[in-house]
């Protein structure tokens, strides 16, 4: 038998996936992986009961259907004040793990350096090693999560491609300031890189904290390739929808990725989901405050426990310091975590590059029963 290639002998299979599988086989809670445990919006509902009867049965356009792209135009100028072009800004993705796969196959050549920070979804890395571009890791600084200047221009002084900016960040729930995002764009502007951005908890932060939308900044829109999804905004992470946005140039060589890498997004549910990019103000409103409750209530059980944690500014995860409990290593905390406690979380170490292995990640996107069932069995770490 011929050998497989070797650059996939560099990373792991989805950590995160595997936990999943573990937590299913003994029956734990799920904080692993991050999807809900409730309903989307009922006005998907019905727009997707629609759609089965309506005559999206066959190929979208290869880069999204087109009343879907006018749609979420519409809704990215209205968050961001950017002037895009549906049919010039636009590639409709299945999902944000295909967009950034997409942005980084068009950003990067072989041998071509990407900056990552670490602790980073462990997406990142492998995609960048798919793409034949090499790594290059920049460690956030716990507790607040933030980057060192001086680290992160030596970083660009070895003329990376590309940075990749996740904000709010999975899996520490930082969001970057407007003043940590001009810098990067400083440095980026410096050295003539892409920045490639993933976005898709834009409507999950926390008060006092804000999102900034890096593609607005002055002058970032030409080096910006923004990766985003549906799935976290409207509860749809099945639907895989996502989308790449970036400058026409840009956006016509991502099509051609893009098509020969899944051809396109499922048409059916792009046709509904145009009723979630037509959702007023409010709901987004009530989503923050849905998972500001959710986000308390969560924290509130962890700090029965006794065990310290960084509260997180944006998204729907908490990274849990597990050092007491006196495993040698994160993965045998949590392997013990879900057969005797129940609860799924996934281990710290496969978001960083550093040596780390004394945290657990878990998320909050669960009902309040969900959420108490499984703080009164982490309660049992006290």
């Amino acid at each position: 038998m011929p050998a497989t290639a070797s650059r996939l002998s560099v990373f792991t299979e989805s950590v995160i996936r595997g936990t999943t599988r573990l937590a299913n086989q003994h029956g734990a809670i799920n904080l692993a992986q991050g999807f809900p445990d409730f309903d989307p919006p009922e006005e998907l509902l019905a727009a997707l009961e629609r759609a089965t009867r309506g005559p999206h049965h066959q190929y979208a356009v290869t880069w999204g259907a087109p009343r879907f792209r006018e749609a979420l135009a519409r809704k990215i100028q209205r968050f961001t004040g950017l002037p895009i072009d549906p049919d010039q800004n636009l590639v409709v993705t299945c999902g944000s793990t295909e967009a950034m796969m997409v942005a980084m196959m068009t950003a990067c050549n072989p041998g071509d350096k990407v900056i990552i920070f670490s602790p980073f979804y462990e997406n990142y890395a492998a995609d960048a090693i798919l793409s034949g571009a090499e790594p290059i890791y920049v460690p956030l600084r716990p507790p607040g999560f933030g980057f060192d200047s001086e680290e992160l221009a030596r970083a660009f002084a070895q003329k990376p491609k590309a940075i990749v900016v996740c904000n709010p960040s999975n899996p520490t729930g930082k969001v970057f300031t407007r003043d940590e995002l001009m810098e990067i764009l400083r440095l980026a502007e410096e050295h003539d890189a892409f920045v490639i951005t993933d976005e898709p908890y834009e409507h999950i932060v926390f008060a006092p904290h804000e999102h900034v939308y890096f593609a607005a900044l002055p002058g970032a829109f030409e080096r910006t390739i923004t990766c985003n999804s549906l799935s976290k905004t409207y509860s749809i992470t099945g639907w895989r929808l996502g989308y790449v946005q970036a400058a026409p140039a840009v956006i016509a060589q991502a099509r051609k990725v893009h098509d020969f890498l899944t051809v396109g997004a499922a048409a059916p549910l792009q046709e509904a989901a145009i009723a979630g990019l037509e959702l007023p103000d409010s709901y987004y409103a009530g989503l923050r405050d849905l998972y500001t409750e959710k986000r308390d209530l969560f924290l509130g059980l962890l700090r029965q426990t006794g065990l310290p944690f960084t509260e997180p500014q944006g998204a729907y995860y908490v990274m849990l310091d597990i050092s007491s409990l006196g495993f040698a290593t994160d993965t045998e905390a949590s392997a013990w975590l879900i057969r005797d406690i129940g609860v799924a979380g996934v281990a710290g170490s496969s978001f960083f590059r550093e040596p780390v292995n004394h945290l657990i990640r878990f998320h909050f996107a669960k009902n309040a029963a969900t959420l108490q069932a499984a703080g009164e069995r982490l309660l049992r770490l006290h």
